[in-house]
């Protein structure tokens, strides 16, 4: 397959629109990866001290344009026997639907994967029962980690933090092994999620690290985590496509990936809502080698443009369900 990805290339590959019809047929293409035994690289999640794999599968909205059930099945069954071993959903991704899809498949797989949910109440006794929800749709009595969903500005801090904040009810799961460990996730502001992982307890991050360095996660969260020994998780890896495509701010998804699985991150949540995809992230993965300091930089100035209209594009976001899904807006 073709390393370098044009925006044109990447959304007719999607199939702009007609991603909601795949079929199982579809599948044979990611049958065409190599063997399992060519393994996707492993790294440590920080603190927790699990292994898991480079490549994390993003259960959002791309993975709800897999409208037929089996089918969604199917991709997720796939993406772990081409060995992902991070699965990354939410409740806000449909409502629950993904978490509903993603337990059909843990019924039968859940000690192959480390599981991670997002919960987005603002309350003790909400986040709580949303958790308590979550874990009867992924059919298991834990999670591996659950964050706090999408913290934004400084006054969603002070929610948070609040006596009876969701903070609370966090640090509560985790005592109660409802999660193993616990974790918050911003595409927001850097600055504001530097603040929350030096003032609280938390395992795992989850942030926008990307080339384009929108919010100045990279320059003030991720040392901040890197500094507490935090597991690091990266999104938004192609800013929700808005990355990806020629001229200036834009790069090929192979770039892209690469410059944010070189950043000192454990794995990268990508949503791959062909199964092409999976097959062509997969083998980006199992070759993976880290971009140098020079071409990073490279990178960051050829999409330093696009910076302020993906942080526009991101504000408020929370990648729930696609109304369109060849629009890639959600």
């Amino acid at each position: 397959m073709d390393k370098e990805i044009s925006r044109r290339q990447f959304l007719e590959k999607i199939g702009l629109g007609t991603a909601a019809g795949t079929s199982l047929l579809l599948l044979k293409d990611v049958a065409n990866a190599r063997p399992g035994t060519d393994l996707i690289p492993s790294r440590t999640l920080g603190r927790t001290g699990a292994k898991v794999s480079i490549l994390a599968f993003g259960c959002g909205s791309r993975f709800l344009m897999y409208k037929d059930e089996e089918s969604a099945a199917a991709i997720l069954n796939r993406a772990i026997d081409l060995g992902i071993t991070y699965l990354d959903t939410a409740y806000a991704y449909g409502d629950g639907q993904s978490e509903t899809r993603v337990g059909k498949v843990m019924a039968t797989r859940r000690k192959e994967v480390w599981l991670a949910t997002k919960i987005p109440d603002r309350t003790r006794d909400e986040f709580l029962r949303r958790l308590e929800a979550s874990l009867k749709r992924l059919q298991t009595d834990h999670v591996d980690l659950v964050h706090i969903h999408s913290l934004g500005q400084a006054d969603d801090l002070a929610k948070i933090e609040a006596p009876d904040g969701a903070l609370k009810g966090l640090m509560e799961a985790r005592e109660q092994k409802m999660a193993r460990f616990a974790g918050m996730t911003s595409h927001t502001n850097g600055e504001v999620m530097a603040k929350a992982i030096e003032r609280h307890d938390l395992d795992c991050v989850q942030m926008a690290l990307n080339a384009s360095r929108n919010g100045r996660f990279e320059e003030l969260a991720l040392p901040a985590a890197n500094a507490k020994n935090l597991g690091v998780i990266a999104m938004k890896v192609t800013g929700q496509e808005f990355l990806v495509g020629d001229g200036p701010g834009k790069a090929d998804m192979n770039s892209l990936l690469r410059y944010s699985m070189s950043l000192p991150v454990t794995t990268a949540v990508v949503g791959m809502p062909r199964p092409e995809m999976l097959a062509h992230n997969v083998e980006t993965a199992r070759s993976f080698s880290p971009l140098n300091d020079q071409e990073k930089e490279r990178l960051r100035q050829q999409l330093g443009s696009s910076r302020e209209g993906l942080e526009k594009r991101l504000v408020g976001h929370l990648d729930g369900p696609t109304v369109n899904p060849g629009m890639f807006l959600a």
